[in-house]
């Protein structure tokens, strides 16, 4: 994805998706320190939500690293947001925050902000996930990532949650902060979501 090099340019909404360990957060981080090396103004953010690593910052499973502020919905994002504004405001895990998100960053972006988000295009039921769609559909730049299905060694675009070493089912409730122990990726064929009749069965 090119995206432009101006000197003063106008704002835009940037969105990075795929499933848990695609590299999300990866490439957020990436994009943020090429903004602070080009001495930009740069805020990150992530949801109160997410700690399984830090509090704060934002650590990609590689552990690459941000400093970032915890927020715990887009009225407190809103609120560390005062003038001047900075150059670039970088959102992670963009799927956990409310629909207040989206005028933000539309706000944002018309204002000559880059706005920075990334986050899981699709829950575990393979279905869109909270805001995404919308963000998605807003956005001037999209970077869709793959990971690789550890079961067939295809491109992976969905994400597998286990409860108790088993495919969670489809009526099990949709935000569920883990890791590796509760996650992997998954291809469309690998990917298994059993319904709640299949699992008592199970």
């Amino acid at each position: 994805m090119r995206l432009p090099h101006l000197p003063h340019h106008r704002g835009w909404i940037e969105v990075v998706v795929g499933p848990m360990f695609s590299g999300k957060s990866d490439e957020l981080i990436r994009r943020v320190k090429r903004a602070l090396i080009a001495r930009q103004r740069v805020l990150v953010f992530k949801p109160c939500l997410d700690d399984r690593y830090h509090q704060s910052d934002v650590f990609s499973h590689d552990g690459q690293r941000a400093e970032a502020i915890a927020v715990g919905s887009s009225s407190e994002l809103r609120a560390h947001l005062t003038e001047p504004l900075p150059d670039v405001v970088a959102v992670d895990e963009a799927q956990f925050f409310d629909e207040g998100l989206i005028p933000l960053v539309i706000e944002l972006a018309d204002k000559g902000v880059r706005v920075i988000c990334a986050g899981l295009d699709m829950d575990f039921r393979a279905e869109p996930f909270g805001i995404m769609p919308e963000l998605l559909a807003r956005a001037e730049y999209v970077e869709k990532l793959h990971a690789v299905c550890p079961v067939c060694g295809a491109p992976a675009t969905r994400t597998q949650r286990f409860v108790n070493g088993k495919p969670a089912r489809y009526d099990d409730p949709v935000i569920l902060v883990g890791a590796s122990e509760a996650y992997e990726p998954r291809c469309r064929k690998c990917h298994t979501v059993p319904s709640p009749q299949v699992q008592e069965i199970l």
